[in-house]
């Protein structure tokens, strides 16, 4: 039987540990993972055992974002199927968001596209220096809707045009700068031990406090799109992916070569 996607367990503080488990493909999101994610964090969210969600990658990677294969075959899809599976992303990163209890993102390795979604999406961010951060759509021919409120959040409009215009990776250190991660660790091992320190942190107060005071923040804030963003969002990213040039980007990559609009020098 094969390894389950999304792992799950609790520990006796109230810790939800939640591990995106395709470490074979850097935890990229197939439309299995993403139903997955959603039916955990719907259950670390309805159970009052839990006052503290962490999300983290297994192997070396916290996440390289949606599953290129995935992406194209959802491009090549008529138009119904094709928006169904980005609200499915959308609803799901937009529960993250908004979940109760106060979510914590460990990233280590690469987190690109969608795995900076995750990252701005929980409230705590955390990774190793080294860590690698990309919003990479556009040299797919494709577009970051799904995740652009929750990046926006996270480092601002003008920071996020240039990140979502140019593609550019950038480490753990730049990530802090930027705001779209709270702390960096030099390594796992410290890595872990700051994650230990944040939940001690949150288990100093009151769960149902920390529950309406994220509720607050999120109306005062208004950081969540509503429905009808969601599903315009959603249906950007459709069209996108069946445009002409995101099934060229994603034909690209497959087949190793540059892109038709990649100019030599």
């Amino acid at each position: 039987m094969a390894d389950p996607l999304v792992l799950y367990e609790t520990d006796k503080r109230g810790v939800a540990w939640i591990t995106m488990n395709r470490p074979d493909r850097h935890n990229a999101f197939n439309d299995d993972l993403v139903v997955g994610l959603e039916s955990t964090l719907a259950n670390a969210a309805s159970d009052d055992a839990v006052r503290v969600i962490v999300l983290r990658g297994a192997g070396k990677s916290f996440s390289a974002g949606a599953d290129l294969d995935a992406m194209r075959a959802a491009g090549s899809a008529g138009r119904e199927d094709n928006i169904a599976s980005a609200i499915r992303w959308a609803t799901m990163l937009r529960n993250l968001a908004s979940s109760p209890k106060p979510t914590i993102a460990v990233i280590q390795g690469a987190a690109i596209a969608g795995g900076v979604g995750l990252t701005a999406a929980c409230d705590v961010a955390l990774s190793t220096r080294g860590a690698q951060f990309g919003v990479s759509e556009v040299r797919l021919g494709i577009m970051p809707a799904i995740i652009s409120p929750y990046v926006l959040a996270a480092i601002g409009a003008r920071n996020a045009r240039r990140y979502f215009l140019t593609a550019e990776r950038f480490d753990g250190e730049q990530a802090c700068r930027l705001g779209l991660v709270h702390q960096i660790a030099e390594d796992e091992e410290e890595l872990n031990r700051l994650t230990d320190e944040i939940i001690d942190a949150y288990l100093l107060s009151a769960p149902g406090a920390v529950r309406d005071t994220k509720g607050l923040s999120i109306r005062i804030g208004n950081g969540l799109p509503d429905d009808d963003a969601l599903g315009e969002l959603a249906g950007r990213l459709a069209d996108r992916r069946a445009s002409e040039e995101g099934q060229e980007g994603l034909a690209a990559f497959f087949e190793k070569r540059a892109a038709s609009w990649v100019t030599a020098d």
